[in-house]
């Protein structure tokens, strides 16, 4: 058996050779996804349709889907019309539409005409919803019965239909409307008698959502459920898709990047960090960059209006990075367990008050905490009354810190804005102002100013 390394190797001399025969025989083995991959890594630009060329058709469309949408977009206008007709045909049916959304007018018109109508209608159909709806990721590769069959007919179906299904281990059962009726495991069927009705094996309560429902809520109910794949239905029930575990993955990865982003105050990117043009990466960061620019511009008035202060007990400045950065810290160590209890449902908006007053107190332990630890500091460092004064600074501030982080994200959900905007840089910055006036202020009280 090669290695990876060699087999690398081997596909590098064949493309160099353009041995269309040594490409299917090294390829013919490969996981679908590692090939994918290794084309859109490691070919060189221009050899991607070579090595694409020497997959036969069904296999040479699943790879083209596993590529990333933009290589896709590139490759697809250099192919003849014919063949990218071919291969969109072949192509699962979201992978499709993702595709002809990218594509340019011209060359969408002219794949119209050439496209079967199953195919047009089905494109024009999924292309048609809004994006981050359930309907914008679903397939319309499902396998469907009619509603009172036996299992010996329904078998013959799934027999002559299933080969260019995205999946076929849940059965869906529909009646004369084509609304849905039940679903019914493979299995069911197949160690059922084939004189058995099929209506009497179905579930006839089965969780669904609609085709504008959030992906998110998508991906939690696959999630929720342990589903292989959450069939989605129209406001008339009827089936209209349904979305695999695999393409949940896709989202849920997605929505995660969305909120890591989000959490670091940077705006949706439209492609991937790798893809993205530099243009795109500043206009993502420059609009929060520059809000909390001014911003910070409270912290250094705050600094001003306590100068008397500063210059009589010049060692309070020492202090100062840390007392903020513990602040920050502790809020956004509190926002981050909060966005995440919303993103996941653990918690919700309605647990605001119950919540708050945990984290008061987990916070109040912390500040303790902290303060005795940095009171020896600085005792030794500036003596005993300054010493006193960070450490009930030290206390406040990070309560007011993990208050602030717990509350902001809770306030934005009940104002149907994303808790992810409760981001660190921003939680960062309000606990740096308040902060800088808390300790100056206590600072001037307790030492006669």
């Amino acid at each position: 058996m090669m290695t990876d390394k060699q087999r690398a190797i081997a596909l590098n001399d064949a493309l160099a050779n353009n041995d269309s025969n040594a490409l299917s025989r090294l390829t013919e083995d490969m996981n679908t996804p590692d090939l994918a991959d290794f084309i859109a890594e490691t070919v060189l630009p221009g050899e991607e349709l070579i090595m694409l060329n020497a997959l036969p058709l069904p296999r040479r469309a699943e790879v083209f889907g596993y590529l990333p949408l933009m290589l896709q977009q590139e490759l697809a206008p250099t192919l003849p019309l014919a063949e990218l007709v071919e291969l969109i045909t072949h192509m699962p049916s979201d992978e499709r539409a993702d595709l002809f959304n990218e594509l340019e007018e011209g060359l969408r018109q002219l794949l119209f005409q050439r496209l079967a109508w199953k195919e047009r209608e089905d494109i024009r159909r999924l292309a048609s919803y809004e994006e981050g709806s359930a309907g914008a990721i679903m397939s319309s590769e499902y396998v469907w019965i009619n509603q009172g069959i036996t299992v010996g007919e329904a078998l013959t179906v799934i027999r002559r239909t299933a080969p260019d299904k995205e999946t076929i281990y849940q059965v869906y059962v529909l009646d004369e409307a084509h609304r849905l009726a039940g679903v019914v495991s493979l299995r069911e069927l197949i160690v059922a008698a084939s004189n058995v009705l099929v209506d009497n094996l179905m579930a006839k309560d089965v969780i669904t959502a609609t085709v504008d429902e959030e992906q998110r809520e998508v991906v939690r109910l696959i999630a929720r459920y342990d589903f292989l794949a959450l069939p989605i239905v129209d406001h008339q029930q009827k089936l209209v898709g349904i979305v695999t575990y695999d393409d949940a993955m896709d989202v849920a990865e997605a929505e995660t990047t969305e909120d890591i982003h989000k959490g670091a105050t940077i705006s949706k990117l439209d492609a991937s960090f790798g893809e993205a043009t530099p243009m795109a990466l500043y206009r993502s960061r420059v609009h929060w960059l520059v809000i909390l620019v001014f911003a910070n511009i409270f912290t250094g008035a705050g600094i001003a209006y306590f100068e008397d202060t500063i210059a009589a007990h010049i060692a309070l400045l020492f202090f100062m990075p840390l007392l903020v950065a513990s602040a920050g810290n502790a809020g956004s160590q509190s926002a981050t367990l909060m966005v995440r209890g919303l993103a996941t449902g653990d918690v919700t908006g309605r647990d605001w008050g119950r919540l708050l007053g945990k984290e008061f107190f987990v916070a109040m332990a912390l500040g303790l905490t902290m303060a005795l630890a940095v009171m020896f500091v600085g005792y030794f460092r500036a003596g005993a009354e300054i010493a006193l004064v960070v450490a009930i600074t030290m206390v406040l501030v990070v309560m007011l810190g993990s208050l602030i982080g717990m509350g902001l994200p809770i306030l934005l959900n009940k104002l149907r804005f994303d808790p992810a905007t409760a981001s660190t840089p921003l939680i960062t910055t309000i606990a740096d102002v308040s902060g800088v006036v808390m300790y100056f202020s206590i600072a001037s009280a307790m030492l006669g100013f």
